[in-house]
């Protein structure tokens, strides 16, 4: 301060003292304060701007360093990253190589797929083919067994009449036809079921009993007694031949050979007739032959009117029977067979020529008629 106070005495010209209203007021210290502060304001200023240079420089430096350390963290990543992928397209040659490999293995794979394929079609179609030809001579076997079980029931009714055995054999035919596989054949099986049906109508249903009455008579004649040899016959006294054979009886006799008794050879004889007679009456009604049905009822009924007694109640039963049998005769209804072989036959025909198609004539080739 006392370099301020002589520097302004000091300026005052000519040595002379300034006035004294001009002169600062010494007692007080206010503009020295006023100075200070500003001086030592000035100076917090100038020490928080250094400190806030210093603290912007230390961190422009802690930043350089985190930067660095950073840059180098990123660097060490990127250079991962470069071994990464550099070991990635390693990896994705690999693959691709791998990928082109599974590529041709799999066409390979599709060569011999569809080379299978083929073998398995054509072994197929050969196997279907087998099967259709193993099928087709099955089914020709069945047809042939089925019409040779036709023509033998037609012939069995044709010369036997046996509707029985006939019907027998239409069954197993029908049967037989049934395991074809071809549809086609099921208009014969009708055809087949009508005439098997026919058959089974055809037969009488009083045969067996008709049977058991004949086996019946034919055991009971052994003990049917036969008329007396000295009863006379009727008309006998009008008779001229009659009185002579009387008159001769005494004077002439014939014996047999045998040494039998007349009666006795006589009786046997009878008895065999009309067992005879019987026995042709069951063998034409087994053969559903109505007319020598018939005659040989007639036949026993007139042995047993001439031969045996009538006055007898076993010869009457007999003759009562017979006469029952006879007013039952069995219908002689011929049943018409063969449309069913014929049918089949037929339809065989046809199977095979629409098996077996004619060829086609050339085309330049003129067909005459």
């Amino acid at each position: 301060m006392s370099n301020v106070d002589h520097s302004s005495e000091s300026a005052a010209p000519g040595g002379a003292r300034p006035p004294a209203e001009a002169r600062p007021i010494r007692d007080g210290r206010a503009p020295r304060g006023g100075l200070l502060a500003l001086t030592l304001l000035l100076s917090l200023l100038a020490v928080a701007g250094c400190a806030w240079l210093g603290w912007r420089q230390w961190q422009q430096a802690q930043g350089s360093v985190g930067d660095r350390r950073g840059l180098a963290v990123m660097q060490q990543r990127v250079a991962a990253l470069e071994t990464t992928l550099a070991g990635v397209s390693g990896e994705r040659s690999s693959l691709s190589q791998r990928l082109n490999d599974a590529a041709q293995v799999n066409r390979s794979l599709r060569e011999e797929l569809l080379g299978q394929a083929e073998r398995m079609r054509n072994l197929e179609q050969a196997v279907a083919k087998l099967a259709e030809n193993s099928l087709s001579s099955h089914d020709a076997m069945l047809l042939d067994e089925t019409e040779s079980l036709l023509r033998m029931g037609d012939e069995r009714y044709v010369l036997f009449h046996d509707a029985q055995g006939a019907a027998a054999a239409y069954a197993l035919a029908d049967q037989t036809l049934a395991a074809v596989s071809d549809v086609a054949f099921s208009g014969v099986r009708q055809t087949i079921e009508a005439a098997h049906q026919a058959l089974l109508r055809s037969q009488p249903a009083s045969q067996t009993e008709a049977l058991q009455q004949l086996t019946e008579l034919r055991g009971a004649l052994v003990a049917l007694p036969l008329k007396p040899l000295d009863q006379p016959t009727a008309g006998g006294a009008a008779d001229a031949w009659s009185r002579i054979r009387r008159a001769l009886a005494g004077v002439i006799s014939v014996q047999r050979d045998s040494g039998a008794p007349l009666a006795v050879a006589d009786a046997r004889f009878a008895r065999e007739l009309t067992a005879l007679d019987l026995a042709q009456a069951q063998a034409a009604l087994l053969a559903h032959d109505a007319t020598s049905y018939a005659a040989a009822l007639q036949r026993a009924q007139a042995s047993l009117a001439s031969q045996f007694d009538s006055h007898a109640a076993a010869v009457q039963q007999a003759r009562a029977a017979l006469h029952q049998l006879a007013a039952a005769l069995p219908v002689d209804a011929a049943v018409p067979l063969g449309a069913a072989l014929a049918e089949l036959r037929n339809l065989r025909m046809v199977h095979a020529l629409s098996a077996n198609p004619a060829p086609a004539a050339p085309t330049g080739t003129k067909v005459r008629p």
